[in-house]
């Protein structure tokens, strides 16, 4: 089940666009797997946003403490 896009950007700039895929729930594994991908992206110079990302999603990376862009504005989801 698709929960939004996972967009790769630096400075600004769309690199890349992929669906956010999500098989059952969203668990701490999706969040463990957007924060490696967060991680990979800042050794590039850049980062990921989310863009339409389910409330769910959203929740557990705030209650986790994690910072990534969600659709161009800051959401507090920092490693």
């Amino acid at each position: 089940m698709v929960r939004g896009e996972v967009v790769l950007v630096r400075d600004g700039e769309e690199l890349a666009r992929f669906p956010l895929l999500v098989r059952d729930a969203v668990d701490l594994g999706l969040v463990d797997q957007l924060a490696r991908l967060q991680l990979a992206a800042r050794r590039l110079g850049c980062a990921i946003e989310l863009r339409d990302a389910c409330p769910e999603l959203l929740d557990l990376l705030d209650l986790v403490g994690l910072r990534v862009e969600v659709g161009g504005k800051a959401e507090d989801l920092e490693e």
